[in-house]
């Protein structure tokens, strides 16, 4: 059972994710909160596998409770989920360790896709989310030409844009019939070769270079 905390300031979202989690039957919602203090004490008393995050909360925000959280516990997964699209705040919110961003808006189905891929490794981005994700990069060389994408080989080619994918470690040693070891060894070496502190940034990178794969 997927053990998942809810964080968000409007009962009536509040209520209704609760309800989109509840009604699957591999998930369980263990507590809610309405602001980011709150979501900071009750993952110190119950950590759940995963916590949907809203952003602007009062008191504390989620993108710094999402901070607090990952750095005393960093098995929890934090998938921020809210109706806004400021650059700063998705940038940071995925800087402090959320494994994913998604819009208020997503359906049901999106949002426990989601759940699952976060509880295996994945990385959760939107493609209209990843797109300004890459915009707000460039000033960091995300994704530059001086980053030697040719030095990659065609396995680490496959798995990078199955990352990009959000796919979890686990899923592209099944699809690839290797172990998961033979993946993570790869992607060391793919964020070695490509000068990218971690997978989401591999996500964001393989964003913007798609077209060299067509």
């Amino acid at each position: 059972m997927i053990k998942v905390g809810i964080v968000d300031d409007q009962p009536l979202l509040l209520k209704g994710l609760g309800m989109i989690v509840n009604a699957n039957e591999e998930m369980e919602v263990i507590w809610t909160a309405n602001q980011g203090a709150e979501a900071v004490y009750k993952t110190n008393q119950a950590q759940p596998d995963v916590i949907l995050m809203d952003i602007r909360m009062p008191e504390m925000n989620g993108v710094e409770a999402t901070k607090i959280i990952k750095q005393a516990h960093p098995q929890v997964m934090v998938i921020i989920l809210t109706t806004f699209m400021e650059d700063e705040e998705i940038f940071d919110s995925l800087k402090h360790g959320a494994s994913g961003y998604l819009l208020k808006d997503a359906t049901p189905e999106t949002i426990i896709d989601a759940i699952k891929a976060a509880v295996l490794g994945g990385t959760i981005i939107e493609p209209n989310v990843a797109s300004i994700l890459v915009k707000h990069l460039k000033p960091v060389h995300i994704g530059s030409n001086d980053l030697k994408i040719e030095s990659l080989t065609s396995r680490e080619h496959e798995i990078a844009k199955a990352i990009a994918a959000g796919l979890s470690n686990k899923e592209i040693a099944e699809q690839l019939f290797v172990s998961e070891g033979t993946v993570k060894n790869h992607l060391t070496n793919i964020l070695v070769k490509l000068e990218l502190r971690d997978r989401t940034q591999l996500a964001i990178y393989m964003v913007r270079n798609d077209n060299l794969y067509q």
